[in-house]
């Protein structure tokens, strides 16, 4: 059958071209009479995988020396336990609620000590980026907590908060490798990989050097201390070795497609397409207030249920995938990562104009 345009928030759509040369080299991987996920992860052939993705994403993004990073397992879920159990030295820590995975990366940091919730926009339901020009961040606080993008709910900080010299964690799951970053505004800048680079099963940890010690807190399993990941190169233990190789091919990708400047103008003009036409549409209206849109994730609804699912079931049926909304906010959600062609923007939007004329 013919490929869907997939616009699953995660797992979500991967180049075609990556899942091609993964195709090509399942069976015998560069003249080695293996698959990459037969290999020992000990060899000197995967050796030279993961420190070459390394060097790719270090490129990508222009990360210093000063900072490592680790390929973990655990998914970004366990980095709202693994964050608190190694930065949080005072036992305080503050929080940006923005949605649901913030707000749970912030009951879990409860667990470890005094988790201040210091801004919020649950009162309307996650729909935009409170002002986080001047906080009150806590005197005392180990790390200033952020989820930079928020998959369900479709809004993105386009300014970072001021933290007031406090150090910066934040969770990019979902706009991961989309724009340019200054990676030393962040102390430690982490996602799951299911989104925007890879197949789900990795997390990537980007952190900073003097944020790697021994002095965590008491009881913190050895797997999820930092320095255990950093002393090994991420090979402490058989790492999610498959999926590594995979999110190599894409940082090989991006590079070739021009880096993350060249991709934050394609996501940019794929974005466009979409709110331009829920701008004006008659049917469709965004959830989003306009400023904190984000590029990767467009939440939408008509404003009735019978019509939202009759939507999600005709788009299927035109070979549009996974555009339900999340099960806490219902509607529709199309996730345009990086890897969605702009013809899979413009297919959709030219069936929701369909929609909307046999509908109205």
């Amino acid at each position: 059958m013919a490929r869907v345009y997939n616009f699953s928030a995660g797992p979500a759509v991967l180049p075609e071209e990556v899942l091609k040369e993964a195709a090509e080299e399942m069976m015998d991987y560069r003249g080695c009479g293996m698959s990459v996920m037969e290999m020992s992860h000990r060899s000197k052939t995967y050796q030279t995988i993961i420190d070459e993705a390394e060097a790719d994403l270090r490129e990508l993004i222009g990360i210093p020396d000063n900072y490592k990073v680790l390929f973990l397992q655990g998914g970004a879920s366990q980095q709202f336990a693994m964050i608190p159990m190694n930065l949080m030295k005072n036992k305080v820590a503050d929080y940006i609620v923005t949605g649901q995975w913030a707000k749970k990366a912030w009951q879990e940091a409860s667990k470890y000590g005094k988790a201040n919730k210091i801004a919020s926009s649950e009162d309307k339901t996650f729909s935009y980026i409170p002002d986080c020009s001047d906080l009150p961040v806590s005197e005392d606080a180990d790390y200033v907590y952020i989820c930079e993008n928020n998959t369900i709910y479709g809004t993105k900080f386009k300014t970072l908060p001021n933290t007031k010299g406090k150090t910066l964690v934040a969770d990019v799951s979902s706009c991961f490798l989309s724009e340019p970053v200054d990676i030393t505004k962040y102390g430690v800048m982490y996602g799951g990989v299911q989104k925007n680079i890879g197949p789900a099963g990795v997390v990537i940890v980007i952190i900073r050097e003097d944020l790697i010690t021994e002095d965590v807190l008491p009881g913190t399993p050895t797997m999820l201390q930092y320095k255990t990941h950093v002393d090994a190169g991420s090979l402490y233990n058989t790492p999610p070795a498959y999926g590594i190789y995979i999110c190599g091919k894409v940082f090989k990708w991006l590079k070739k497609m021009g880096g993350l400047t060249a991709i934050k103008e394609l996501n940019e003009k794929k974005a466009a397409i979409l709110y331009d036409f829920l701008d004006e549409s008659k049917l469709f209206k965004g959830t989003v207030r306009k400023e904190d849109r984000s590029l990767m994730n467009v939440p939408f609804i008509t404003g009735s249920e019978e019509l939202d699912t009759k939507f999600v079931k005709e788009a299927k049926a035109a070979g549009l995938e996974s555009l339900k909304g999340h099960r806490s906010v219902g509607g529709m959600r199309a996730s345009i990562y990086n890897a969605m062609p702009v013809a899979g923007v413009e297919k959709l939007v030219e069936f929701m104009k369909k929609f909307e004329a046999e509908n109205a």
